[in-house]
């Protein structure tokens, strides 16, 4: 496969008609790769949950949308319908999304194949089910899909354990970031949800590192630009020695740079731009952005990473 390599996270897809790499990491989720034969053009998107409410930081995390919006994006490139074939992969049994209750894969491989149907698209593969996690990796430019299951053993003790530890109590969060304004507005954000608890604060990596230490949380809110040490470099130290789910938010992670490029192939759960918080227009965009993030991060699978892995990056 080509070298270069798109790396897309829940909710997001890409497409291309240049010979790129699309990855993803799939546990519950679906992603549906989409290929035209006729272009040498590939798809692929990562949804969450079947169907919800169409917030517009939501939207791409649900299957009924994040199916129509690929199909919408693919058929900009070639309209008809025929020239396209669907492989579909995910869903699998594994401990999910908190709210989203039990057999959650089973619903997401059925808006896919059901969907899909509708649309006359032809599945030519189906690798779906199972008790297992997936990582995918699609050639846009011959449609292969290279499909490495992650080891089960790994994968459900961590996230039993999350479950079990979690239980009963708030999702623990702390929040890093030089700001101290900043700072404040997030705690006052993502604290409006009653089960969100703010456990600590810091300035800039190196505070950050001896108070994880003691406060043990289960999300990380993690800045780019601080003095001392940049957050990417500290997801980086993170993803080697201390896995966890963290939730880069910065003002240089725009859409397709490289920061948020390299954020998201280290290890980064989700990346935000802090512009769509909408911070200085009061709470309620960044508390329905942060929340809903934060409450998919503390249940996820957090793969601890090795230097050969991520030490170019």
């Amino acid at each position: 496969m080509d070298e270069k390599r798109i790396f897309i996270l829940p909710g997001e897809m890409a497409i291309s008609r240049k010979p790129v790499t699309i990855a993803t990491l799939l546990g519950s989720c679906i992603a549906v790769c989409l290929y035209n034969p006729r272009l040498k053009a590939a798809g692929m998107n990562h949804y969450m949950l079947p169907t919800g409410l169409k917030t517009e930081e939501m939207k791409g995390k649900y299957g009924d949308y994040a199916i129509d919006n690929l199909l919408g994006m693919m058929l900009r490139l070639d309209s008809n319908k025929g020239n396209l074939v669907a492989k579909v992969y995910g869903g699998g049994a594994v401990v999910g999304h908190l709210s989203a209750g039990a057999g959650i894969g089973e619903k997401n491989i059925e808006t896919a194949r059901t969907m899909l149907a509708g649309h006359g698209i032809k599945i030519v593969t189906m690798e779906t089910g199972g008790t297992s996690g997936r990582k995918i990796f699609l050639d846009t430019a011959t449609g292969e899909v290279e499909m490495r299951y992650i080891e089960k053993s790994d994968m459900t003790k961590q996230l039993e354990e999350k479950k079990k530890d979690q239980a009963g109590r708030k999702i623990r969060v702390m929040v890093v970031d030089d700001s101290p304004t900043i700072r404040q507005i997030i705690i006052k954000a993502i604290s409006s949800d009653p089960e969100i608890h703010v456990v600590g604060e810091a300035g800039d990596p190196y505070e950050a590192r001896s108070l994880m230490l003691e406060i043990n949380p289960d999300v990380v809110t993690l800045d780019i630009i601080m003095p001392r040490m940049d957050g990417v470099t500290f997801l980086k130290k993170l993803m080697l020695h201390m896995p966890l789910p963290v939730i880069v938010v910065s003002s240089v992670a725009q859409k397709g740079s490289n920061q948020r490029l390299r954020a998201q192939e280290i290890g980064a759960f989700d990346v935000i731009d802090k512009e769509d918080l909408k911070m200085y227009q009061g709470l309620t965009t960044a508390a329905q952005i942060l929340t809903s993030k934060i409450k998919l991060a503390a249940v996820a699978y957090i793969k601890k990473r090795t230097a050969e892995e991520i030490g170019h990056i």
